[in-house]
């Protein structure tokens, strides 16, 4: 039987992999059975393969229900967040009834009701260095479904570490990305961003919206590669980033070279101890103009503060006590006059970007005493 080695799996078309599908499958599977590049061989090899996928979010329903559907063996899912009713609009594998559930645990049982031949392993917690080599070692491919560049150079490194090929997409907006990267001595995430951007320059959806099919088009294109990568058969996106436009309907191709420094770079780092939200500017030495949610509640019991929300009227969750103004950022400039200069103004959105981008533009203005929320009011 074939191994996964450190340039990826590629078992050749010939032979089979693990158990033996019984009759039920191969009827259940007579589509794949029929292709001329899978067949019975092929299927076996799906069935043997073992799949993470990090985050069933966005991009992590599509993926799940394709391998799924396509009877890969184990899929693992690990997310420590809920579902949440914002979610629905493009999260499709959950229903109002999953609002509240952790989402690992309603993905699962969405997926058993789509194929009771898959073994499902969900983990419902937050991959970090203290349990992403072991639970890499265990599966063959990785797939990254996440949406911050923290986890994001935390999964490429445990890829690198431990040798498995990992299925990379991405979204913002419109437009979508998706590649293979450490497949077969192809480059890595860290080739193609050997620096992590200024924390707060690439706002999350949560922060700036997402067209709600575009988790599906790009999550289909990963599932894709990932069966493609299992069977051994046509052109992986290796060394090439695939960007979607949904406007458009089109898509341009960009070339990826393997950096050896870069690739070195992930290899040797003191992983257990590396700190990815500080090498992303997520997380700093706490300064002056910085507060975090616990820090403000006592701050208001002593001392008048100004209080302003820079999110959209819309959003929740609202905190009474707060007593906050609500400017949303983009109105900022048209009213200036309702920021106090007098005071301490604490300045928050939801997750702390929006804020950092209003900070920004008031210290232009001549503003000096503004902090910023860290992690916004989901801390609070």
């Amino acid at each position: 039987m074939e191994k996964w080695n450190d340039k990826g799996y590629n078992p050749p078309p010939s032979e089979g992999l693990g158990e033996a599908l019984t009759a039920q499958e191969k009827k259940r599977y007579s589509r794949h059975l029929l292709l001329d590049k899978v067949g019975e061989c092929g299927q076996e090899k799906l069935k043997a393969a073992k799949v993470l996928v990090i985050g069933a979010g966005g991009l992590g329903c599509p993926v799940l229900q394709y391998l799924a559907a396509a009877g890969v063996g184990t899929i693992g899912i690990i997310d420590f967040d809920v579902v949440d009713e914002s979610n629905l609009q493009r999260q499709v594998l959950f229903s109002v009834s999953d609002i509240g559930t952790n989402k690992a645990i309603a993905a699962k049982n969405s997926l058993e009701q789509l194929n009771q031949y898959v073994n499902f392993n969900i983990y419902q917690e937050k991959l970090s260095t203290q349990n992403a080599l072991t639970l890499f070692k265990q599966y063959d491919i990785i797939v990254d479904g996440t949406d911050n560049f923290s986890t994001r150079y935390l999964v490429n490194d445990a890829c690198v570490k431990t040798a498995k090929p990992l299925v990379y997409g991405a979204i913002y907006k419109f437009e979508g990305q998706v590649t293979v990267f450490n497949y077969q001595n192809g480059p890595s995430y860290r080739c193609l961003f050997p620096e992590a951007p200024k924390a707060g320059s690439v706002p999350n959806c949560s922060e700036i919206g997402v067209i709600g099919v575009l988790p599906g088009l790009i999550g289909t294109q990963q599932a894709n590669e990932t069966i493609k990568l299992i069977l051994g058969i046509g052109t992986p996106l290796s060394g090439k980033l695939v960007v979607h436009d949904a406007l458009q309907a089109s898509q341009f191709t960009v070339n990826i070279d393997r950096n050896e420094e870069q690739i070195m770079l992930a290899q040797q780092i003191d992983f257990d101890s590396f700190d990815y939200d500080y090498f992303c500017g997520l997380k700093q030495n706490q300064m002056e103009d910085e507060i975090n949610a616990k820090e403000l509640q006592e701050l208001i019991k002593s001392e008048t503060l100004q209080i302003i929300d820079v999110r959209e009227e819309w959003e929740q969750p609202k905190v009474a006590a707060l007593k906050a103004i609500n400017i949303p950022l983009q109105t900022i400039p048209e009213n200036l006059d309702k920021i106090d200069k007098d005071k301490k103004v604490v300045i928050f959105c939801q997750h702390g970007v929006r804020s950092l981008h209003a900070i920004d533009y008031l210290k232009q203005q001549g503003y000096n005493n503004l902090i910023n929320l860290t992690g916004g009011i989901v801390t609070w």
